[in-house]
């Protein structure tokens, strides 16, 4: 064919058929940076040779397409069953592109099929042909723009190019989670560093925030709890890893019941926790304060609190406590006494030798908090 001074050499010259725009055109003439092509039924065009090279369908009609040297190293790194399916697309994708299902001069006798002719149909055209092919030989879901996704693929890569990557890909500990929420997550482990473990239910509330405070409140989903305990434990070291409850509902319960609290003051129970906020000392420093509360059970009503930079104790709070219930202590705790299977006593009894305390009567009365 002219237009080919090497038969596998792509050339373009007088005579040479190209594809331009999804067409066959044949090379008129040529002056300078344009082209003149022509087609049998006579129509007529003129271009740039810039914008026919440009043009992604271009070729030159009976041109071989140069291949990539094989990457034997990296290719035999897949799995058998990757390996022979990249194979099996081999001669399917030399046959789309130079009409010859095998390199020139490798096997005797082949013949170019009808079909695939690359001076009578378009790419697009044997791409088509190709699907229907490799569909009625059983290869699953194949369509036109496959072979083409494929055919692209081995002119960047050569055979690997054919290799299904997904057979490749490399495990990673966090699976297919969102890089913004394992960011995420990583900060709020490293927030509670050197803190209490917390749990993982108030990690995720922590992660949460993290993501509404970086991306926007709603624009980062978290997971699934379920995904988020997992993502926690491939992330987390086993050091910091947050705790669970100690038990699940369903669980028994190996603990003591829960005392018996009926009247207010009967029992308080004081408690003392670091608060989760920087504040402004009164040397000018940055400190996380101590709060110091005293719960009466029965009603659940806080008697009194402290907050203090740092090191509050309980006498702080029994101090402040008398102050504000009329200068009467209410730190006794009363219990009544039906009969001690120890000592048989049944009469009124108190530990109590404050003046504060009531008068002891039928109850028993001890003295400071629980």
């Amino acid at each position: 064919m002219g237009g080919q001074r090497d038969r596998w050499r792509p050339v373009v010259e007088v005579g040479a058929h190209v594809v331009h725009q999804g067409e066959t055109w044949q090379v008129a003439a040529l002056q300078g940076q344009q082209v003149y092509l022509l087609q049998e039924n006579g129509t007529e065009k003129t271009v740039l040779l810039g914008r026919l090279f440009a043009d992604p369908g271009f070729e030159v009609v009976g041109a071989r397409v140069p291949e990539a040297v094989p990457q034997w190293g990296l290719f035999e790194t897949v799995p058998p069953t990757a390996q022979q399916r990249a194979l099996a697309w081999l001669p399917h994708i030399r046959e789309v592109e130079t009409g010859l299902p095998h390199a020139p001069g490798s096997r005797a006798g082949q013949t170019m099929r009808p079909e695939y002719d690359p001076a009578r149909w378009t790419l697009a055209q044997r791409d088509a042909a190709k699907a229907r092919e490799l569909t009625a030989l059983g290869f699953p879901r194949v369509t036109r723009t496959t072979v083409e996704r494929m055919r692209l693929a081995y002119r960047r890569q050569g055979l690997w190019g054919l290799v299904d990557k997904r057979t490749v890909r490399s495990s990673s500990p966090t699976g297919r989670a969102d890089e913004r929420v394992v960011a995420a997550v990583l900060e709020a482990l490293r927030r509670q560093r050197g803190r209490s473990k917390g749990t993982i239910k108030g990690l995720r509330v922590l992660t949460g925030q993290i993501l509404d405070d970086l991306h926007g409140p709603g624009v980062v989903a978290l997971p699934a709890p379920s995904s988020f305990y997992r993502l926690v434990n491939s992330l987390a070291d086993p050091a910091e890893l947050p705790g669970r409850p100690a038990r699940t509902a369903t669980a028994p319960a190996h603990v003591p019941a829960a005392p018996l609290v009926l009247r207010p003051g009967e029992q308080v129970q004081i408690d003392t926790t670091r608060l989760d906020i920087m504040a402004v000392l009164e040397d000018g420093s940055l400190g996380r304060p101590e709060l110091t509360i005293a719960v009466d059970v029965a009603t659940r009503s806080i008697l009194a609190a402290v907050l203090r930079p740092r090191s509050t104790k309980a006498v702080g709070v029994a101090r402040t406590w008398p102050s504000r219930r009329g200068g009467r202590s209410r730190s006794c705790r009363t219990s009544s006494t039906n009969g001690s299977p120890q000592g048989g006593r049944t009469g009124p009894t108190t530990d109590c030798a404050t003046p504060s305390c009531p008068s002891p009567r039928s109850p028993r009365t001890r003295c400071g908090p629980r």
